[in-house]
């Protein structure tokens, strides 16, 4: 029983149920469109608009922050993205985001990365990345 919650301990919500999306402080915006936030996600878009390229880090697709932030942020359900990705993936046309394993590498690989985007709970929200609030 100890083990079996010792696993299950990296993807429970967060106690706040918020998500936030966040980017690398080399990217020069503060909001955007929930169109332009679904094109990043859905890989769409490739590069901001001083030409830095996009990169995009998500969770795995059976984290409970993922199918958060899916839901809330993108108005979409996670099955979608990922069938959105194997299209691009299949068809030869693009790639799938970096998938992380954790919020701590989601928030070293953002803050890191310059270009990048992902999201994080709001408890794991510190200096080394910027929110981008998201036009509803």
């Amino acid at each position: 029983m100890l083990l079996a919650s010792f696993f299950f301990v990296g993807n429970v919500l967060p106690a706040d149920n918020t998500v936030e999306t966040v980017v690398h402080p080399s990217v020069n915006t503060e909001q955007l469109s929930k169109n332009l936030l679904r094109s990043i996600f859905g890989m769409r878009l490739r590069t901001w608009q001083d030409g830095l390229p996009i990169r995009v880090f998500v969770l795995p697709d059976d984290a409970p922050l993922h199918s958060l932030f899916a839901k809330r942020k993108l108005n979409i359900f996670p099955y979608q993205l990922r069938a959105a990705w194997d299209r691009l993936i299949f068809s030869g046309t693009g790639q799938a985001p970096i998938t992380v394993q954790s919020e701590e590498e989601m928030r070293l690989r953002v803050s890191t990365t310059p270009g990048a985007i992902g999201y994080l709970s709001g408890t794991q929200i510190d200096d080394s990345v910027q929110i981008v609030h998201v036009d509803q």
